[in-house]
């Protein structure tokens, strides 16, 4: 606890033995009563005093030369600091009313006539002295007060923060408690399709229209899958910042109209009026992700609003922006919900039965993909069943004349020799099916050193490397047949289940040629042999 100083007393007479006599008798005192006495011989004297310390009361003599003690009482008032001082006058001679009002003017508490009567100065000093070490008490626990005033804010600021952090805690976890539960559901709808469908290709009884439609919805179950890992995937990447673009001159208005173009082509438009008002418009952008904008907000479009309904694009320049609309008439978004639509795992409707199914990571994708284009993302509805409004806003760039890509060249003549490394033996079997049924030559191996072995065997065009491979893998293989001179000239594609930039650079520092991600649609993959392997003279 710091220290309490003493009240103190200020006596103020130009004359030695009286100054000497009051000190010494209250000096008498002091111990007793808590206080230290001060003296001063004159009136500049008692204010530099006063300059120095705070007094509980001043004694003052009256009759001094040069400035007397209504003059120094005055100068003492006057000042802020010490305005509140009482003073008790000493003055030798019985003042009349005249004085006593003077005295009073200038801020006299009380009269002492010399000779002093000890037991008068006594208890008329230890008023004050009481008095002073009252306000001294009430002044340290107003301090108190104040600090213990500034703790409890604090802790209460605290203690909110700490509920809101809870809170917010608390609705992150019952939201991924809901999203496993829809993924979940997610999965076992198409994994129950694609097993139902295998299982009645099997059936004797199963004709070939029941055979072709199984076919048909495997094919389209597998996609969706596959959207759904990728989806899982990329939010992954873009919120731990692992999304590399690779930038290119891109006109919006026909990125979104082929997006359009494979909805319509899927039936996915047809019970909806479509207003597109697409007007040119270039960004610096990556292609690929710019699609994956685009696609969610017409998938969501579409799977908000009710059959029947009207949804809205539109693309056009603003200034130094170009704006992409997506406008719908469909179930809207609650006042509630709009602040979060854009936050991961947050949904409009959360209930399992519900029609419109999804994951609830699209949009929240949707905005990080956009911010790391260097644009914005905002929503907007007047709420539940009155639609709602998605615009994209991304930096203008410069049109350009873009060349026209030359379409891959899958003729049967004189195909390559594929060699396919694949521990997986359901995959393996299908994609050895799938390259023999298109012309290609195909050996298989089930491991890596089985693989090095086949390479070296027979001396295939392009060999197919999975990584993930058992005794060696997928790198390995690579660097053995890159350190031999009679397989060093095949061609290697890379097949993984990983899909980072770190990845594809591993792949080709061990020297693959390309790197493809799992699960590979067939056309894609033919298109990958074709480049690194074309066709041969026949």
């Amino acid at each position: 606890m710091p220290k309490i100083e003493k009240p103190k007393i200020l006596v103020v007479n130009d004359d030695a033995a009286s100054l000497l006599a009051l000190t010494s008798l209250l000096d008498q005192w002091a111990e007793e009563s808590g206080y230290e006495v001060i003296a001063a011989n004159s009136g500049q004297h008692a204010l530099r005093q006063v300059l120095l310390h705070d007094f509980a009361v001043i004694l003052l003599d009256v009759n001094m030369p040069g400035m007397d003690g209504f003059e120094t009482a005055e100068a003492i008032h006057q000042r802020a600091r010490s305005a509140d001082i009482p003073i008790i006058f000493v003055t030798a001679f019985l003042a009349d009313e005249i004085d006593r009002l003077k005295a009073y003017q200038r801020g006299a508490a009380d009269f002492l006539f010399t000779p002093v009567i000890p037991q008068i100065l006594h208890a008329k000093v230890q008023v004050f002295v009481a008095l002073a070490i009252k306000n001294e008490e009430l002044k340290r626990q107003a301090h108190k007060l104040s600090q213990r005033t500034t703790e409890l804010t604090a802790t209460n600021k605290r203690l909110t923060r700490e509920m809101e952090e809870r809170q917010a805690a608390e609705r992150k976890s019952h939201a991924k408690d809901e999203f496993l539960a829809m993924l979940g559901h997610e999965l076992r709808n198409p994994l129950s399709a694609i097993s139902s469908a295998a299982a009645l290709i099997g059936l004797p009884a199963a004709g070939p229209d029941t055979v072709s439609r199984a076919k048909q919805i495997i094919q389209r179950q597998s996609q969706h899958l596959s959207r759904i890992v990728d989806d899982l995937l990329d939010l992954s990447r873009a919120m731990s910042g692992k999304i590399l673009l690779a930038r290119q001159p891109v006109e919006v208005s026909a990125l979104v109209s082929a997006c359009l173009d494979t909805f319509k082509a899927t039936g996915r438009t047809g019970n909806y009026q479509l207003n597109m008002a697409l007007a040119p418009g270039w960004v610096d952008g990556d292609p690929t992700r710019l699609e994956q904008i685009a696609t969610n907000l017409l998938d969501n479009a579409l799977k908000y609003t009710p059959a029947g309904g009207a949804i809205d694009i539109g693309v056009a320049e603003d200034g130094e922006q170009v704006v992409f609309t997506v406008r719908d008439t469909g179930v809207g978004i609650s006042e509630e919900l709009l602040p979060h639509v854009f936050d991961v795992f947050v949904q409009a409707s959360t209930t399992l039965d519900r029609a419109q199914g999804g994951l609830g990571i699209g949009l929240a994708l949707v905005r990080r993909l956009v911010e790391l284009h260097g644009g914005s993302v905002s929503a907007h509805s007047d709420g539940a069943s009155t639609g709602s409004t998605f615009e994209i806003r991304l930096p203008r760039a410069v049109p350009v004349q873009l060349a026209p890509r030359d379409a891959p060249n899958f003729d049967d003549a004189g195909k390559p020799s594929v060699l396919l490394i694949e521990d997986n033996d359901d995959g393996r079997e299908m994609m050895v099916t799938m390259l023999d049924a298109c012309g290609y030559p195909v050996a298989q191996a089930a491991d890596g050193l089985q693989g090095v072995q086949m390479a070296l065997t027979h001396l295939p065009d392009v060999a197919l490397v999975d990584i993930g491979l058992p005794g060696i893998d997928g790198y390995e293989v690579a660097r053995r047949l890159r350190a031999d001179a009679s397989t060093r000239a095949i061609k290697l594609i890379a097949l993984t289940g990983y899909g980072l930039a770190e990845d594809q650079r591993r792949v080709l520092d061990a020297g693959f040629d390309m790197h493809l991600v799992k699960p590979v649609d067939i056309n894609h993959l033919l298109e990958a042999i074709t480049r690194c392997a074309p066709a041969k003279a026949a």
